[in-house]
């Protein structure tokens, strides 16, 4: 890699670590090439990314942004799942790792707060934000529907 294409990889780093909500940095060690194609699916899926990058690059793009305590995380072979969604990277990291121990989650990060392992099960636990408006139109739809039935069986009792 030449200088050139380094220092445009720093700059999409960059402007990943800017853009982003959460961070979930994950050692890969091991993984298949199916493995791994099937991990960057189910990021893909999330509506999250995955990056594989050069630690010494990572740690350079991650100064001057909110994930700057991630630095020290770049160490050995990491990849790193990145999203605009507050938890979709840590729900695809934490599914694809209950699976396939060969998935590490060392850390992430949430605006600008570091996450530990813990931090980000809790997180993965989280319905998401269509499954929360789901939830939140059938509780809102549930009395009308119970109201329609009601009046219409007693219609039908009146009628009989």
């Amino acid at each position: 890699m030449n200088r050139e294409e380094k220092t445009e990889l720093l700059g999409l780093l960059n402007e990943v670590f800017s853009n982003s909500e959460s961070v979930v940095i994950t050692e890969y060690k091991g993984l298949t090439v199916a493995e791994a194609d099937e991990l960057r699916n189910k990021i893909r899926e999330a509506g999250a990314s995955l990056r594989v990058t050069k630690n010494r690059i990572a740690k350079l793009a991650v100064k001057g942004t909110k994930f700057e305590a991630l630095a020290d995380m770049f160490k050995g072979p990491i990849a790193m799942a990145y999203a605009g969604d507050p938890i979709a990277a840590c729900k695809a990291c934490v599914e694809f790792a209950k699976n396939n121990e060969k998935l590490v989650i060392i850390g992430g990060a949430l605006s600008d707060k570091t996450l530990t392992l813990d931090e980000i099960k809790a997180l993965a636990a989280i319905p998401s934000i269509d499954e929360l408006h789901a939830k939140l139109i059938g509780l809102l739809q549930a009395p009308a529907s119970k109201l329609a039935r009601v009046t219409k069986a007693y219609s039908e009792k009146e009628a009989a």
